[in-house]
């Protein structure tokens, strides 16, 4: 494994490349793009790894791509970054923010943001490739650059799979992955094992039966039910999981009826689930379902309540070997300050799909992006909870040095498997 004198050499080219790399995460920012909507994303990255020497496949799944960068005999490393902005309007304030809107998967006009910074993501992959292609003398293998589509909708990395990603490019010796989240620029974040959560996401129709709001002993109310539904679905996490185990239950959508005295015919709940247990997580979807039936049945509905799952994501796990390789490399790189342990996060990923399904060693770690300063503050304050995360509409990283970190991480983590 390499010492960091191969990571060394590669991230001497890093200061002269930093001004534009910042142009670039600007330019992604203010033109982000929804899920399998990231034809311009795409079209920047591989003409950016084309100009570094790249071998380039453009639209695996859909907008999917692949880069080879081969430089002779050793392993290969597959470096991931996703692509898919929000549904979000953007509330930074930022000279760069985003005023683009565009047409959603249902036909809805919708603002778009880069609310959970694939953005920066892309930026660093582009910087770090960019790098490893100027310093071929410092090392030896194949690098593999994945620009995913679609993460958002835990669908892009399943679509590049069944688009024969497995079949059409070598099959990698390792795979890495980093997210930017609401820590410290500048700090980096991991652990072995269970690194983010399951996600499941569902939309719960129910059904009644319509009247004039003056006349309610007509009607079999849903949005009595629904609301009744919502309350006890709370009850999951404080009374059917056990207090050492985890699990997140959140009615994120509650819609029903057009007018004040107009008793609708249905109402519609969409909840995301988290858990970070197989069985928790068995437990959990029971409920719901059971939940879900019996407030319908209590409520005297017309009809079963149909429950249709909108997406879902599995654990994401880092290869206890694989991710000392990484730690050390970043301990002897960045010092011990910079590098903290994290306990599993209770957001969901579909970068897992790729180690998983190929049967590879994966490796997934966190970058912080909130200027430290300000972290500092909201921590002295017990103010943390105000600082915007990953999904907010003022969700936006510092670019320094968070751009810079994020282009270190990638490089130090490929040379702990291809230094010369």
């Amino acid at each position: 494994m390499s010492d960091g004198t191969a990571a060394g050499s590669v991230l001497r080219g890093l200061g002269a490349s930093i001004t534009d790399l910042a142009t670039l995460y600007t330019d992604v920012h203010s033109h982000p793009e929804l899920s399998m909507q990231e034809r311009r994303t795409a079209r920047v990255a591989a003409a950016r790894l084309r100009a570094a020497g790249f071998e380039v496949t453009e639209g695996v799944g859909n907008t999917g791509v692949v880069g080879l960068l081969r430089n002779g005999e050793g392993p290969t490393v597959m470096l991931r970054a996703d692509m898919d902005a929000l549904p979000v309007k953007e509330e930074t304030g930022l000279a760069y923010a985003s005023t683009v809107t565009a047409t959603d998967a249902q036909g809805n006009e919708t603002p778009v943001m880069h609310a959970c910074g694939h953005d920066i993501h892309v930026t660093w992959l582009v910087g770090a490739c960019a790098l490893m292609a100027g310093a071929r003398d410092s090392w030896k293998g194949t690098l593999m650059a994945v620009f995913q589509p679609a993460e958002e909708t835990a669908a892009g990395a399943q679509a590049m799979i069944d688009d024969g990603l497995f079949e059409r490019f070598p099959r990698p010796d390792v795979i890495l992955g980093q997210h930017v989240m609401p820590l410290p620029a500048g700090m980096i974040a991991s652990q072995a094992g269970v690194i983010t959560s399951a996600g499941d996401s569902f939309q719960i129709r129910m059904f009644g039966r319509g009247a004039h709001g003056s006349m309610p002993q007509a009607s079999i109310d849903p949005v009595v039910m629904a609301a009744s539904t919502v309350l006890r679905l709370q009850t999951i996490v404080s009374r059917e999981v056990g207090p050492t185990d985890a699990a997140v239950v959140t009615v994120g959508a509650l819609q029903a009826g057009t007018k004040e005295n107009v008793i609708p015919d249905e109402a519609t709940i969409k909840l995301n689930v988290r858990t970070f247990d197989e069985g928790v997580r068995n437990r959990v979807l029971e409920a719901i379902t059971r939940i879900v039936n019996a407030e319908a049945q209590a409520s005297g509905a017309p009809r079963p309540p149909e429950i249709t799952p909108l997406d879902h994501y599995d654990l994401v796990r880092n290869d206890e070997h694989a991710t000392k390789v990484i730690r050390d490399a970043f301990h002897a790189h960045f010092g011990d300050a910079r590098v903290i342990h994290t306990g599993p996060a209770s957001a969901s990923e579909d970068f897992g799909s790729f180690g998983t399904e190929w049967g590879v060693p994966s490796v997934f770690w966190f970058i912080g992006g909130v200027d430290p300063d300000t972290y500092a503050r909201a921590e002295q304050d017990g103010r943390l909870s105000e600082i915007p995360t990953n999904h907010n509409p003022k969700f936006a990283p510092v670019i320094h040095p968070t751009l810079e970190t994020g282009v270190e991480t990638l490089v130090v983590a490929s040379c702990a498997w291809l230094a010369a």
